[in-house]
């Protein structure tokens, strides 16, 4: 096959097919150009090939470094256009990159236009061909420019241009706009009690650096050094206040929240009945006159918005009254976290009163209450099934009239064993994550899990400072 003449080929156009250039085809000074205008998930599937993710967007990695910046990429993304051009352009398919000598400058975000442009500048034997390369933005500040040395083809092929497949990359970032939604706040003085594992040390020292909190580390000095040293962490810039065991820990953390030395607590490698048990006996002082009660902040990536989930780790069986308590804590969580007027979803298995389901009964019980202001700072409505909670179409198909159901704020389970099996389903068949919190107590109170991950821990935290500085602008009340 006789060579073509370039000015057969116009590299202006969009290609009906892909037609490289070979070798013996590609003369000095051709050129061909390329213009992008970005979209976000173009941004992020750029940085998770290039491996330029920040870690605070990624489920479950144990980074210790994370960043907080805008969601973009690095300049290197653009480099991304230049391989384009010389892989499918000029020379196009069959071209094999041997090297690169490119200078990076500036970043990309979505709704930047990227032109890049492809220079043949020299060949050489073997089939080789230098292209000057350059790839610039909207503004014209250069963003990579610089040589690509490749291999040209040597024979002629042609591929019908095929439409990419469609992607559809899901996010769960609920919990990173919580944790940008702390700063500006001052830090926290948080009790970590018995921070004697990598984990739970990692989570209170990533707090720390994030600005959220102020840590007192409590518990044996000589197993918090012994676990910093593990996880490669400087303790000299934090306070140390040593214990013998756990209960000791446990009983300390609750000491200095009660003399008003820290503002929160946080649970470290100890068990949860270890540090509530310090909690909730009237005599230490951090008891209200509600129901102390927990409650998950949920990130669910097929749910348009993060909702509360309660209660999945206090009360077992929750009569009426106890039921109130925590409603009433949970609406009061949701003016914290900056929802005006939170939609409460009262579940049972049903969505009518049944009277040989309790649940239901107390469900419709609880709605009355809040007509007669016996609950406020919310709209409630129950029973309600999960699908019709969840659900505005499953609502509408079953004829129920609510403006809860597809939009719910709180999600209130009939009992502990429902709401964490419910929690668990969540977190292990959908991905969710949850962030839990202690409520009804004088402080916020952070119960971590050993199988939480940073990026959860970082979560909880950020919902625990939420609380903190909403009880210092007195918007929330503990009596």
């Amino acid at each position: 096959m006789e060579p073509r003449k370039l000015t057969d080929v116009n590299f202006d156009e969009e290609p009906k097919e892909l037609t490289n250039v070979t070798f013996d085809e590609i003369q000095v000074g051709i050129s061909a150009a390329l213009t992008v205008t970005l979209q976000q998930q173009q941004i992020d599937v750029a940085a998770i090939v290039s491996g330029d993710v920040d870690a605070f967007y990624v489920k479950g990695q144990q980074a210790v470094d994370v960043r907080m910046e805008p969601r973009k990429t690095e300049a290197a993304g653009a480099e991304a256009l230049i391989s384009i051009l010389l892989g499918v352009r000029l020379p196009g398919p069959g071209t094999k990159i041997v090297h690169r000598d490119l200078r990076f400058s500036g970043n990309v975000a979505a709704g930047d236009t990227l032109t890049a442009k492809v220079t043949a500048r020299e060949k050489k034997e073997g089939d080789l061909v230098v292209f000057d390369c350059r790839c610039v933005n909207q503004d014209g500040k250069e963003l990579v420019a610089g040589t690509v040395t490749v291999q040209a083809p040597t024979r002629r092929e042609v591929f019908d241009v095929v439409k990419p497949p469609r992607l559809e990359l899901r996010y769960g970032d609920a919990f990173a706009q919580l944790i940008q939604g702390c700063q500006g706040y001052d830090p926290v003085s948080c009790a970590i009690a018995h921070p004697c594992d990598r984990d739970s040390l990692m989570g209170a020292i990533e707090a720390t650096k994030r600005g959220l909190i102020t840590p007192v580390l409590v518990g044996p000095e000589d197993k918090i050094r012994k676990a910093a040293e593990e996880a490669k962490i400087d303790l000299s810039p934090y306070r140390i206040v040593s214990t013998e065991h756990s209960h000791a820990s446990a009983a300390k953390a609750v000491d200095l929240a009660r003399a008003g030395e820290v503002e929160a607590i946080m649970k470290g490698s100890l068990h949860t009945d270890e540090i509530m048990g310090a909690i909730v006996p009237t005599a230490a002082g951090l008891r209200t006159s509600r129901r102390i009660s927990h409650a998950f902040v949920m990130d669910v990536a097929t749910y348009p918005k993060m909702f509360i989930m309660t209660d999945a780790a206090v009360n077992i069986f929750p009569d009426l009254e106890v039921k109130r308590d925590i409603v009433q804590n949970a609406i009061d969580l949701a003016h914290a976290l900056g929802i005006e007027l939170p939609k409460v979803g009262i579940l049972s298995a049903v969505e009518v009163v049944n009277p040989k389901i309790p649940s239901t009964v107390e469900a419709a019980a609880l709605c009355k209450m809040a007509d007669r202001g016996q609950i406020t700072g919310g709209i409630l409505d129950g029973p309600l099934a999960f699908d019709n909670a969840i659900s505005a179409q499953a609502a509408k198909i079953k004829g129920i009239r609510s403006t809860v159901s597809g939009d719910v704020d709180i999600l209130l389970a009939p009992d502990l064993e429902a709401a964490n099996m419910l929690f668990k389903q969540l977190t292990y068949l959908s991905g969710a994550e949850g962030a839990g919190i202690v409520l009804g107590t004088r402080i916020p109170v952070v119960l971590t899990s050993r199988a939480d991950s940073v990026r959860t821990r970082l979560a909880s935290v950020a919902v625990m400072t939420k609380v903190a500085h909403a009880r210092r602008v007195g918007k929330y009340e503990t009596r």
